[in-house]
């Protein structure tokens, strides 16, 4: 039996902790195998779409369409409605609701729904205790998959028809909901590259008055600090010395934070700096320091300015040249190299103009902030209410 649990009214039963009017009755326990099959394996498949574990993505999203050929050999078929789970590691928390026909290698498993609201059951899977139960059934060492005997056993509850369709209409509302949120910061962070692009080109003004801007290079009004690893001895993860900056796992939602600290620091960056990352899959990304000071690791470089340049017109100009400085990147391993960010041609106005352009920019970055951090509220709400709505 599941677990006990109250309603407000102080009815005890096997019923969530929140619940809808006008329902009442016990939630009915079951294994997963009573409410889904497994889509069948095929030799050949043909349809328009085709989903690989990198393409799945999480919560409401969507899928790539397979362009390159509409044939697959040994997929498995799925139809609108099937809910899609990425079966290998490092994807195996990535579960989608399909809303079209299409196929997908054996890396993903199709779940079919059987005489449940399939939206509901949806949401019954995409909960982090059903992946937390796949994740503990995994075998396998050189390609760990779920087990799928494993998860068809998952103990479960379910209520009524009519209730799965309730709580399925209401959390996809506050899903739809989320999805156009995100829609919208990520529109605001395009719109933000054009208007980059366009102040810096002078395609727009800020100034009222008319400013002479005047040609010069990157080594003309910056110093660049490179920067250098440490062996394990010489850095901790329990805050002891100054924060030790090691590449772009660094940066989390444009900020600068900290896993790893050293006393004996040498490539100093200091508050504001601009940290350009220059080696590794984050090579190209942007940020200023968010600490006081820090040393950083050879995967990032610190632009520091002169008195020609103020640090936020830096930031935002870096911003900009950020994809011409990455398409100079060479070598195996993607790398910036001192020379290419030095020796970007730039055009500079007065300190006057770089305050406002930096300050206007700066406004923008609060409009997307407060967006994001309100995206991050209405998620949390959500992940909430699957708490209390389900078993």
């Amino acid at each position: 039996m599941g677990e006990n649990r109250s309603l407000s009214n102080g009815q005890e039963g096997n019923v969530p902790k929140l619940r809808f009017p006008g329902f009442e009755g016990e939630w009915e326990n079951t294994e997963l195998g009573n409410l889904a099959i497994y889509g069948k394996d095929k030799t050949r498949v043909t349809k328009n779409h085709f989903v690989s574990t990198e393409n799945i993505e999480q919560n409401f999203g969507g899928i790539v369409p397979f362009e390159d050929s509409k044939t697959m050999v040994d997929g498995t078929e799925f139809t609108k409605g099937d809910i899609l789970i990425a079966n290998i590691r490092p994807y195996l928390k990535k579960i989608w609701q399909s809303d079209m026909d299409g196929a997908c290698n054996a890396d993903v498993l199709v779940l079919k729904p059987q005489e449940i609201d399939n939206v509901f059951f949806y949401f019954l899977v995409a909960q982090n205790k059903f992946i937390d139960y796949v994740m503990g059934g995994v075998k396998g060492s050189k390609m760990p998959r779920g087990d799928k005997a494993h998860i068809l056993q998952y103990n479960t509850a379910v209520p009524s028809i009519l209730e799965q369709q309730q709580i399925a209409k209401f959390l996809s509302l506050l899903s739809n909901r989320i999805a156009t949120q995100k829609e919208l910061v990520e529109t605001l962070k395009k719109y933000k590259r054009g208007v980059i692009k366009s102040l810096f080109e002078r395609k727009r003004i800020i100034s009222c008055k008319e400013s002479q801007w005047k040609k010069c290079y990157m080594g003309d009004v910056i110093t660049l600090q490179s920067g250098q690893d440490f062996v394990p001895s010489d850095y901790n993860d329990n805050g002891t010395g100054i924060p030790y900056m090691t590449g772009a796992s660094c940066i989390v939602d444009d900020k600068t934070v900290v896993s790893r600290w050293t006393t004996k620091p040498r490539c100093m960056a200091y508050k504001d700096d601009t940290l350009l990352v220059c080696k590794g899959s984050g090579s190209g990304a942007v940020v200023k320091l968010t600490q006081k000071e820090a040393h950083i690791a050879r995967q990032f470089m610190a632009l520091q300015c002169n008195s020609a340049i103020t640090k936020d017109f830096c930031f935002y100009l870096t911003l900009y040249l950020s994809n011409r400085i990455k398409q100079a990147a060479t070598g195996l391993i993607e790398g910036i190299d001192r020379k290419t960010v030095l020796n970007q041609e730039i055009m500079l106005p007065s300190i006057d103009e770089q305050n406002k352009i930096a300050n206007f920019l700066f406004n923008y970055d609060n409009i997307i902030y407060a967006h994001k951090t309100y995206l991050a509220y209405i998620n949390e709400i959500k992940k909430h209410l699957l708490q209390q709505l389900f078993i």
